[in-house]
């Protein structure tokens, strides 16, 4: 199996989740001036946290050797229709988003459902996950995420024996998120995992990225990360959490059912509908690389669809 970038602890994360929490409430307080620029064109403004959470990782590098992209790039970059449809565009109309105070409700076919609060999400043990994230669209990052298997949260409320499947949900709020008023899609973003999917340790919930908590067009205060799946997968905002007994339905499924699938995994040999998915374009390089089965981590969950058909994608 190889290597994870999470065998140590940074520093920061032994900080008390108080203080953690202080500095997501600097960002509600709306302390942040992002860019809505590329990187390249503009610099963001760091936010205005603690010295203590300034960006550090432990590795410069994932388990393959590719280099991390910068803060600006992973800040300034983001698929995020809540907000806009322009990737460009997304730090600046999400900058005042609220996320404090934040909630997840936990439920369904369970037999403990609880509510999370970000103190609640705190308290389970943070580390740090440097993963490749790929998106549908044919670019892609390598990202350092803090958070925790999400296998932890859903042991506390002890899925019952017919649940099969996790739903996630995103918070619906028009009047903070101006894409959502668009008719084009059946709000609110929806997402699901099979069980077992949601159960591996690769699967986690990402509360902050290069040692600071999550920005609004980050996913903040909690996002779904799922590296081996393409990046729609990687549910935002997270509210609602629900086991259920039957395959869901997700947004993208509802919205154009000819192009995407449950399953979503990455496959260079089944293209999109519309397009090639055998390369992909790393943010911040000029050249395409070819993109991995299951994103370069066939070794760890290749066995959860065996004998199953890998073409079917979308």
């Amino acid at each position: 199996m190889k290597t994870r970038n999470s065998e140590i602890t940074p520093e920061y994360l032994y900080l008390s989740r108080r203080e953690f929490l202080k500095s997501v409430g600097m960002l509600t307080a709306g302390s942040l001036l992002v860019s809505a620029c590329r990187s390249e064109d503009i610099p963001s403004k760091e936010p205005e946290v603690k010295a203590s959470l300034t960006p550090q990782t432990v590795s410069s590098t994932d388990e393959l050797g590719d280099p991390l992209n910068s803060y600006e790039d992973i800040s300034n970059y983001n698929n995020y229709y809540e907000f806009s449809t322009d990737k460009t565009s997304v730090a600046g109309l999400a900058q005042d988003f609220i996320i404090s105070p934040w909630t997840v409700a936990v439920g369904g076919l369970v037999h403990y459902p609880k509510t999370y609060d970000l103190d609640d999400l705190m308290k389970f043990a943070q580390e740090e996950r440097i993963y490749r994230l790929r998106c549908v669209e044919g670019w892609s990052m390598v990202i350092p995420w803090t958070g925790f298997p999400l296998a932890a949260l859903l042991k506390e409320v002890e899925p019952t024996s017919d649940a099969k499947y996790v739903l996630l949900e995103t918070i619906y709020d028009p009047e903070q998120m101006p894409g959502q008023n668009s008719s084009w899609y059946q709000w609110p973003y929806v997402e699901g995992l099979r069980l077992d999917e949601a159960m591996h340790d690769l699967t986690i919930l990402a509360i902050g990225l290069y040692g600071k908590p999550l920005l609004p067009q980050s996913g903040a205060p909690v996002r779904l990360v799922v590296p081996w799946k393409y990046g729609f997968k990687n549910i935002k905002s997270i509210v609602k959490i629900d086991l259920i007994a039957e395959q869901p339905t997700s947004l993208w499924m509802a919205a154009t059912p000819h192009e995407y699938g449950f399953y979503a995994n990455v496959n260079p040999e089944v293209p999109h509908p519309r397009w090639s998915q055998a390369t992909e374009r790393r943010i911040g390089e000029l050249s395409r690389r070819p993109t991995l089965l299951f994103n370069g981590y066939e070794e760890e969950v290749a066995a959860l669809y065996e004998g199953m058909n890998l073409s079917v994608n979308f």
